[in-house]
């Protein structure tokens, strides 16, 4: 693959034009104001037939397990059906990159829902609790959040989490915080990922995944933390004491399940959020062309635009050499997902290193091709250059990706 296809072209121009119309005239409620991005996105799905299609593959996925559940011998494990999340494909990616040529946030508050909670059901949870809690969310119909991060354990999740899970009967107790949670003040449902307490040290204490719902007696979600970018995105505080759950609630109903790999999972999760990253930065750094294009043909300095001096044509020939490698890395994990084939968390590590270091580079320099206009908050770049930013940072920050590929290449 080495362009869009006319129909994903028609695609995108029908994105385009919903971001147009229904997005943008609403970007100052939702990066100065309060206003969750939910409803806007729920109208996407609407729009789009996307809640349409993830219930008809929710339902055919859910048929192909229990078929596969009653051919496995008695007593036996089923074999798994197979797991497609689309992260690879074109018709993923390409939503993805429309938004964030407006609004970045609203990819991380449609993708924690969407992609990780709800992966994180589909991939450890029973049927059951695949139809309790999964299809809403995939439907958007519900909010979801994936909580792993602590005040004290960021990029350690797991060698620092201190929040525990201790047996009592036939139920659990949680107990812990969790901070930087997408959705985390508006979630319906929360997967909470804590350590299982049972006497013995930190470092040797299974991961176990539980499914939290709101309202849950002892569980507080704060209010919106107001941060630097994202504004787009609610980002929250979550709060357990003494949490009582029954083993229901536990992902897989058994401690196996849930903490079966429990580290490994969430290394699967980071992949499929590190390759959303290359596709959010695509889409950031082709607003900050075309907004720096138009600028340096308008803006006139010294008698001429400023496009004709060399120093501007250096930044516009530097982002369009980015613009095309981006668009070449989601080029080959389209093409990766069309032949059923996943990145290697190494490979997912370099592409999201990538991408947030060009894609915080070029949103800076739009700033400062733009001068004192760039640093205004009614220039555009000014809002790129600050969520761009957060791509270095979430989903593991860049020190992460490079200890990630070096460690792979040295193995």
């Amino acid at each position: 693959m080495y362009e869009w296809s006319d129909e994903h072209l028609m695609v995108r121009d029908a994105v385009r034009q919903f971001v147009e119309q229904e997005i943008r005239p609403q970007r100052d409620e939702l990066e100065f104001g309060d206003t969750p991005p939910y409803d806007v996105l729920r109208k996407l799905y609407r729009t789009f037939g996307l809640d349409a299609l993830a219930r008809e593959s929710f339902k055919k996925r859910i048929e192909a397990e229990r078929a596969a559940e009653e051919e496995a011998p008695a007593g036996g494990v089923p074999p798994a059906a197979s797991e497609s999340r689309g992260g690879g494909g074109a018709m993923f990616m390409i939503p993805i990159i429309e938004l964030c040529r407006c609004s970045p946030g609203m990819v991380t508050a449609m993708g924690v829902s969407v992609g990780l909670t709800a992966s994180s059901i589909m991939s450890k949870g029973t049927i059951e609790q695949k139809e309790r809690w999964a299809l809403d969310l995939l439907t958007l119909d519900k909010v979801g959040a994936w909580a792993i991060t602590e005040p004290n354990s960021g990029s350690d999740a797991f060698g620092s989490m201190q929040s525990t899970a201790r047996r009592d009967g036939d139920e659990y107790v949680l107990n812990g915080s969790k901070t930087f949670i997408t959705n985390g003040p508006y979630a319906d449902t929360t997967v909470f990922i804590c350590k299982l307490d049972e006497g013995n040290a930190p470092p040797d204490r299974k991961v176990l995944h539980f499914v939290l719902e709101k309202g849950d007696s002892g569980f507080e979600q704060s209010k919106p933390l107001r941060k630097m970018g994202l504004h787009s995105s609610p980002t929250g505080q979550l709060f357990l004491g003494d949490v009582r759950v029954g083993r229901d609630r536990l992902l897989g109903e058994t401690e196996e399940v849930s903490g079966g790999g429990g580290r490994d999972a969430a290394k699967s999760t980071f992949t499929m959020e590190r390759t959303g990253v290359v596709a959010m930065a695509l889409g950031i750094v082709e607003r900050c062309l075309e907004l720096c294009i138009d600028y340096a043909k308008e803006r006139v300095q010294f008698g001429k635009p400023i496009g004709e001096y060399q120093l501007i044509q250096l930044k516009l020939a530097k982002m369009e050499v980015v613009r095309v490698n981006l668009q070449t890395l989601v080029f080959r994990q389209i093409e990766m997902g069309a032949a059923g084939k996943q990145l290697s968390l190494a490979e997912a590590s370099a592409g999201k290193l990538y991408a947030a270091q060009s894609a915080t580079e070029v949103a800076l320099e739009a700033v400062q091709l733009f001068g004192g206009n760039g640093y205004m908050a009614e220039y555009e770049v000014e809002q790129l250059a600050r969520d761009a930013k957060v791509l270095q940072i979430y989903a593991g920050t860049d020190e992460i990706q490079v200890s990630q590929i070096a460690r792979s290449l040295l193995a």
